[in-house]
This record gives structure tokens, sequence and C-alpha cells, in this order.
């Protein structure tokens, strides 16, 4: 274990489902009779896995169940899974704030863990209290702590505050005196957990230079969770997938981000009322696989009750804050149709190699001819990259999207 920082072995956490504790007394005796004849916990041979989608009569869940992998020493390793994977319970176990039910952990050096908004903080005392509270935890001296508090102070820019009571910071500065204190005063293993979406987008991106720094100069660990695949990207250098309370995947970053999102498709479908003869859509299907380079597949319905010309379709991406991203007019690109008037059919438009960024997205589509636009449905359809839940959406008027992409376009009756 000469260059490896934290060694997992054989990891498993085990929960009683609506119980705060152990459970009963009779359970409790057993598990003790059991630890007593070396025998494994008798509760743990009936919990079941961590699959939150499913329903099940057994009191017991494995939040985490027989992971093993090492970090070594100045790695920074990246930890994803969807909500519920065991992410947090696993870090939690790291940094001994919980105990594992089966398996050990082996740990070389010191942890300083940001899981949670004020994790090692006393409301009471003011920050300047709680940097050397956190300090002396640590096991440094009261000198070593006062020469790395100007920087501390300096790093989360909530100096105006110092000598305040923490229980009066907002969620943002307590996060950013946190992170300060458990960057800058020397632990050799440093545990992040989500916890850095509270701050704003330029605190993050100094947090994320101070971790870089602090594993590639200082030679330190980084545990990193995160939803932001980016974030991962840019700041790992190796990363472990986990799924319903299992370890999935180990590998290098870019291989565990393939294998993350392998086969992952969200699939949305609307259907809409014909109120008019002319042509007009009945509806709308959205595939979205999201591989390294994200595939939009869009499939419009429509009818055409006056038969005049081939219908001709087109989209528009917006992001989060209704802005237009990109769109796809195939009026405007080589379009093969059937020159023979279509009265009902399909339009599919097959978009390759987005490169999305992790976020909320929503789409609007119309249906017209070669001359003009006859039905528009204004961003119908709403979805986010990292997750299979859809978000409600206003409307908002059809631009062009900032860029226009060529898509690959069919029709067939």
């Amino acid at each position: 274990m000469d260059d490896v920082a934290i060694r997992v072995e054989s990891i498993g956490k085990l929960y009683q489902l609506g119980e705060i504790g152990t459970g009963t007394l009779g359970q409790d005796m057993n598990r003790a009779w059991a630890r007593l004849r070396g025998k494994e916990d008798p509760y743990a041979k009936i919990g079941e896995s961590n699959d939150r989608t499913t329903r099940s009569d057994s009191e017991f869940v494995w939040s985490l169940r027989d992971v093993s992998f090492d970090v070594k020493q100045g790695e920074v390793l990246g930890i994803i899974g969807r909500n519920g994977a065991g992410k947090s319970t696993l870090l939690k176990i790291l940094s001994k704030i919980t105990a594992p039910t089966s398996g050990r952990i082996k740990i070389k050096g010191r942890i300083a863990s940001l899981l949670e908004v004020g994790t090692g903080f006393h409301p009471e005392l003011t920050g300047r209290e709680n940097i050397f509270l956190n300090g002396a935890i640590l096991g440094m001296s009261k000198v070593e702590i006062r020469n790395k508090f100007d920087e501390i102070v300096d790093f989360s820019g909530v100096e105006r505050y110092i000598d305040t009571p923490v229980k009066r910071y907002s969620s943002g500065m307590y996060v950013r005196l946190a992170f300060a204190v458990a960057a800058f005063l020397e632990p050799e293993i440093l545990i992040i957990d989500e916890v850095l979406a509270v701050g704003d987008a330029e605190f993050q991106k100094k947090c994320l230079g101070r971790m870089k720094e602090v594993s590639v100069n200082d030679g330190r660990t980084v545990l990193f969770v995160s939803h932001n695949l980016d974030a991962v990207r840019s700041l790992c250098s190796s990363a472990i997938f986990l799924k319903n309370g299992e370890l999935n995947y180990t590998g290098t970053v870019e291989d565990t981000l393939s294998k993350y999102n392998e086969g992952q498709k969200l699939s949305f479908h609307s259907e809409f009322e014909v109120t008019h003869t002319g042509p007009a859509i009945k509806s709308i299907t959205l595939n979205v696989k999201q591989l390294s380079k994200q595939t939009l597949d869009i499939t419009i319905a429509f009818v055409n009750g006056q038969s005049l010309r081939p219908p001709i379709a087109g989209f528009v991406l917006y992001n989060a804050i209704d802005t237009p991203i990109m769109g796809s007019n195939a009026r405007y690109h080589k379009y093969i149709v059937n020159p023979a008037p279509i009265s009902e059919g399909t339009i599919r438009a097959i978009l390759s190699n987005l490169e999305l960024h992790s976020g909320i997205y929503k789409i609007s589509v119309w249906l017209g001819d070669q001359l003009k636009d006859y039905d528009i449905k204004l961003e119908t359809i709403s979805f986010e990259y990292t997750s299979n839940e859809a978000y409600v959406s206003r409307p908002n008027p059809l631009v062009i999207g900032a860029i226009d992409k060529i898509a690959n376009w069919t029709i067939s009756a």
C-alpha cells in the first residue's frame, strides 16, 4: 500500500427502511450473536439491491454492496452515478461519519470532507473560530492554522463576516468558507460532494482550480462527486461508476463516462388533436441518445387534409433560460421528398454530434411546405441531458437557433 492512499475492500452498507436506528431489540440481539460467532449480519442475507425504481416487501436494502477499489496518492478520482446510486453513502463511510455493514477500508493520511453545507462547522461559532476548530480536528497547531488563515479568508471571500456566527451565513457563504478551510488546511485526502453546486459559477471555477492545484502541485488525493460530467472530465484522472449501490465500472474518465452514458436514451412522445383541415402535426416523438456526442432523433407525424404539397419540417432547441441555441430547417437544406402530394405520414430528423453541456433543454417544432408554415408546437417537449426527468416549460416565440445545423431528413407516407 506504499502508493495507495485509500483501499476499499468489499464495502457494503445495509439499511432498514422506515426505521431510526438498527430496528428492534430482537434484531439487535441476533446481530450481536452473529458477530460473536464470527458470522455475517443475518439481515444482510435478505437485503435487496438499491434500485429505487422497483417495489419490494423487504425491509432491508443495500445502499452499497461489495464495492472495492484503490485510490493512489495524488490521484483525483471522480465518482459518478444517478441519484440514489450510493455515492454519498460511500463518501460518508470514507469520512468515517458512518460505519460499513461489511468490508473494510484502509486510509493513509488525514481526511477533510465537504459533504453537506456546513459540514464540521458549529453554527454558534464565528467563521474565525470555526477555522481554528476545524484545524484542531485535523491535528494542526495554532501556529500552522494562523499561517494559513489569511489564504483561507481571501479565497472564501467572506472577510467582512469572518467574526459573525456562521448560523447567519447564507448557504453560499457557508460553502465558500467550508471549502476554503478543507482545501487550505493541508489534509492528505480531500473529499468533495455535489455541495459545490450551491456556489455561484465563479466560485465553482475557483474550487475546481484549487482541487487541481492541490493534486498536481501538492500531491494530495481528491475524491470528487458531481453530476456535472464536464467538471469530472476536466478535473479527474480516473473515475468509478456506481449503479444501484454496486460498482458498475472503474477506469479512465472517458471510458467511465462512456459506460455511464452507454445505451441510455431519453424518450418522449406528445400527441395533439387536429382541429383544422390544413397540414397539421399529430404527434412528436423525441429520442435523445446520450453518448459522448449526443444524437437527437425527432419523428413528426402529420396529416395533410388538403393534400397540396409534400410537408417540410424544422425544429429549434432552447436552453433552460429560453435562449435558442440551435435549429434545423429542412426548407433551407437539400431535402429529397416524394414529389407527389402526401395526405398523411411522418417526417424524421436525425441530428448527430451535438456536444451538449449538462442541463435542461426544450424543443419547438413546426410543419409547413416549400412556401409557408402551417402548424407550430412551441416548446412541446423538455428534457434534461443527465437524467430521465421531464420539465414543464412555458411558450416562447419561435425563432431560428443561434446555430443552423444540417440534419438528416427523411419522409415516409
